[in-house]
């Protein structure tokens, strides 16, 4: 299972936004991704995880394409 540790980059982590953002990607990408074990695809199982800005996190999932695409948003300022 392809995987990937990223530095939240979103100035307030990974919050409502985000994580909206973030989940709505997921959604779109037709594969299993999880961020630190949580569904990628779901803004309020994103939040739970009280990822504050500067914290690490790993993204996993079954495609390599999609823990990049996932990672990359994580890696963002979302927020800007």
């Amino acid at each position: 299972m392809p995987s990937k540790s990223v530095v939240v980059g979103s100035a307030v982590g990974l919050h409502a936004r985000p994580a909206a953002i973030i989940a709505e990607k997921a959604a779109e990408l037709g594969s299993d991704v999880t961020i630190n074990g949580v569904d990628a695809s779901s803004s309020l199982m994103i939040m739970t995880l009280g990822a504050g800005n500067g914290d690490t996190v790993e993204v996993a999932g079954d495609d390599q394409a999609a823990v990049d695409t996932i990672a990359a948003l994580v890696e963002q300022d979302l927020d800007a």
